[in-house]
């Protein structure tokens, strides 16, 4: 493994101008000109981008701008200590000494280990010391080698204590992740270990950072009292820390005020109203650090959906708002309206009419977007960033030859698959820069959409048509089975993988729907209803019957109504986690019901999120209320009931012990 410094890299008391940018440009220099990068332009401009991303000035005179850069052929630390400092947006003014932390795109574990330990040294006060009283750049060197070389680097988690604290101590936990996942996630680990020790509180830190990712043990998360995200990017494996009272800043607020986040993490503990992880106890268990094949799979139809739904809720809005406007009519007159005429040339029907069109047209356009959004982002969870552009060119081609939300998944994942496949090649070091802008989207878009072309986009319309035909000639008891189904995984683990499933298959059949063919509109109001169901009927339940409840389940039942109205299914998992062997089977029953009461009155939503507050994209907004309540009553009465008698102790009131509300 070759050095990661040399004296070359090291920049020794110099001027280098008065804006970050220019410090980065002479230090990306350095790096081509020590043979460890292709060209400049490319590096400097991948280390500019993400500094625009966060600021990489931290606390006592540091910056750490960083990257990684096709252009880059090996890890590498360029150094520079200024005569004049450059404000990198710390919060305690400009920098002096600044470090160019440069890793190529397929960088090995060994590499970015010891660049992980470089920067929790770069925390410690006696080694910045060292290196602004250094007077040649090979005492530099040597100092940074000190650090890196010794003992090999643990590839996760920084334990601020062992597990098993004392008696009484406050346990939190945390988890610090970067963009890179290279400098700022281990940065922010290290102060949250230094400031949780300086209070007496014992801190288990996961690093999901490049070098490696040892998951905190299970027990670990379930004895802590509250977590920290000092996050820029998604928490992997989230739904281990449901429940859990939250503190989720941006990484870099590790670095400039662990103390503060320490005290906010302990009072969120204590206050029975503060924000809690999302996602159900138990509904996963820990990923590994190697996924599996369906692991890898589930995990990137999940991500291609998150990302969709913005254009399918902007989208599904605007329509609604379209109909609102300007009638039902308006979807034939959309083209003509948008084009020829304007605010001062008014159609037929005046301003409302126009309005209306303007609304539907800009909504269809968006949900043009479903399916290629769908694809790209698949690829991307797939293969990175060189998935994105062949993945949305095989779900435009997908929704061309009208294989919709299955063709995009196809196209996809063979998107994703293709481009990353070049991750195993060995090529030339002169071609390594053109590999993710120009070889890889062109090469995996000949691939994919080709396969889509000639292959698979034919029998996928052939299922797709098949599969809208079936949907629309839904009626009676099949309908209201859909609707019982769809209801049923809505409530079995609020906003966890069950969950998620019912909630995707509604959102990606929304581009279908037409008024001819509103049953994609009826799925989604069902899905939509059924999943407001468990929060409101925990708020009602608490107010049945208070006695069943502790205090801090009592308010968090007052902040339920507004969840629930809102479809934010994970209300109830304050319930759920103390109570799963009662809540969730009542959920369950409620959202059922109210699933197949939807489905059954024909209640349609264009709106793929909102509850109450998208009234105007619900069709019979009243039966649309009356199913939710009718739900919410048959939870609230089964888990009040459930709990009075499906117990093996005697009740005691949660008044006067509420240890007496766990599954007993």
């Amino acid at each position: 493994m070759s050095a990661l410094i040399t004296p070359e890299l090291v920049a020794l008391d110099k001027n280098l101008g008065a804006a970050p940018s220019s410090v980065i440009r002479h230090l990306a220099e350095l790096v081509v000109g020590a043979g460890r990068a292709t060209e400049i332009e490319s590096l400097y401009a991948d280390a500019l981008a993400r500094e625009a991303k966060t600021a990489t000035g931290i606390p006592g005179g540091l910056a750490i701008p960083h990257c990684r850069s096709a252009a880059v052929t090996e890890p590498t630390l360029a150094l520079a200590r200024l005569t004049s400092p450059v404000d990198f947006g710390a919060a305690d003014g400009p920098a002096d000494l600044v470090f160019l932390i440069a890793a190529p795109e397929g960088a090995d574990q060994e590499h970015l280990k010891i660049l992980a330990k470089l920067a929790r040294s770069l925390m410690q006060a006696p080694f910045t010391a060292a290196l602004r009283a250094a007077k040649t750049q090979a005492e530099i060197v040597e100092l940074v080698t000190s650090v890196v070389s010794p003992a090999p680097v643990a590839a996760g988690g920084v334990a601020g204590s062992t597990p098993a604290a004392s008696a009484g101590v406050k346990r939190i936990v945390a988890v610090t992740a970067c963009p890179t996942g290279i400098a700022h996630t281990y940065m922010a680990a290290e102060s949250l270990v230094a400031a949780a020790k300086a209070a007496g509180v014992d801190l288990q830190v996961e690093t999901q950072g490049s070098a490696g990712l040892t998951m905190l043990d299970p027990a670990v998360i379930a004895a802590a009292d509250a977590v920290i995200f000092a996050v820029d990017v998604d928490v992997r494996g989230r739904e281990r820390f449901a429940g859990k009272p939250v503190i989720q800043v941006p990484v870099k607020r590790g670095i400039d005020e662990p103390a503060k986040l320490i005290h906010d993490a302990l009072a969120a503990a204590q206050n029975p109203n503060a924000r809690r992880v999302g996602g159900t106890v138990g509904a996963a268990e820990a990923e590994e650090t190697s996924e599996h094949f369906g692991q890898k799979v589930k995990r990137a139809l999940l991500t291609g959906v998150s990302y969709m739904i913005p254009f399918v809720a902007g989208g599904g809005l605007l329509i609604a708002l379209g109909f609102l406007l300007g009638g039902y009519e308006i979807t034939e007159v959309a083209d003509t309206v948008t084009l020829e005429n304007n605010l001062f040339n008014l159609p037929e029907g005046g301003m409302l009419t126009y309005l209306g069109a303007v609304f539907f047209k800009i909504g269809a356009l968006s949900m043009g977007f479903l399916v290629p959004a769908l694809a790209g982002y698949i690829a991307y969870a797939i293969a990175d960033r060189p998935g994105i552009a062949p993945g949305f060119v095989a779900g435009a081609v997908a929704g061309f030859m009208g294989a919709g939300f299955l063709g995009g998944i196809a196209g996809g994942l063979l998107a994703g698959v293709a481009a990353a496949s070049f991750n195993k090649l060995d090529v030339p070091r002169w071609l390594r820069s053109l590999m993710p802008v120009v070889i890889i989207p062109l090469v995996a878009s000949i691939v994919a959409s080709g396969l889509m072309f000639l292959v698979l986009g034919g029998p996928i319309a052939l299922l797709t048509t098949a599969l809208n035909e079936w949907l629309s000639g839904m009626t009676g008891a099949s309908a209201i089975l859909l609707g019982l189904i769809l209801g049923l995984m809505m409530g079995f683990d609020l906003g966890g993988p069950v969950n998620k499933v019912a909630y995707a298959f509604a959102v990606a059949g929304l581009g279908t729907a037409t008024m001819a063919n509103q049953a994609p509109w009826q799925i989604m109001a069902a899905v939509m209803a059924a999943g407001m169901v468990p929060p409101l009927a925990m708020a009602l339940a608490t107010v049945l019957d208070r006695r069943l409840f502790t205090v801090a389940e009592r308010e968090n039942g007052k902040a339920a109504w507004l969840l629930g109205a809102s479809f934010i299914s994970e209300g109830a998992i304050p319930f759920a986690a103390a109570d799963v062997l009662r809540v969730i089977p009542a959920s369950m029953v409620g959202a059922g019901v109210t699933g197949a009461l939807s489905m059954a009155w024909g209640v349609t939503s264009k709106a793929p999120h909102g509850g109450m507050f998208v009234f105007f994209a619900i069709d019979s907004f009243a039966l649309f209320a009356l199913a939710i309540a009718i739900g919410t009553v048959v939870t609230a009465i089964l888990v009040i009931a459930l709990k009075r008698y499906a117990r093996k102790t005697p009740l005691v009131t949660a008044d006067a012990a509420a240890p007496a509300l766990v599954n007993a």
